[in-house]
């Protein structure tokens, strides 16, 4: 399987691992079928993400696209980072396998769970900010 020189890099090195204590949301997504496990921590400053953290559990293009995810919407408004596309993550990794491809949807689906759970705390209901999140097994 051939990964691009940015997947590796990601994955080498990723950044924004680690837990958060004090996030404003956190989510949570897994897949059942191939074992990825993938955590966001979300801190939140007047719609503004001002800091990201990931765990995942999983393969390279698992870690590397929960690196490359954090790195795109770090800094970003609330409402750019629920526009944050799978496709988004692949391209800015310069691909991935097509069996692979599952990876960035799990990414993009954590950081939506987090989001979800930002609005909950906040007393929004995450359907009204368009939050969909799908169940992968």
């Amino acid at each position: 399987m051939e990964y691009s020189e940015k997947v590796m890099e990601h994955f080498i090195h990723p950044h924004n691992v680690g837990k958060m204590e004090d996030a404003d949301g956190i989510g949570e997504i897994g897949n059942a079928k191939c074992g990825d496990i993938m955590r966001m921590y979300l801190k939140i400053d007047d719609g503004i993400i001002t800091d990201v953290k990931f765990n995942t559990y999983g393969c390279a293009s698992a870690i590397a696209t929960s690196s490359m995810a954090t790195d795109l919407i770090k800094g970003q408004p609330v409402e750019d980072a629920l526009k944050l596309t799978n496709q988004a993550v692949v391209e800015a990794l310069d691909g991935l396998p097509a069996v692979k491809i599952h990876c960035s949807v799990l990414a993009e689906q954590a950081i939506k769970a987090a989001l979800a759970d930002y609005y909950t705390k906040q007393g929004v209901d995450p359907a009204s900010k368009g939050i969909r999140i799908t169940e992968h097994h």
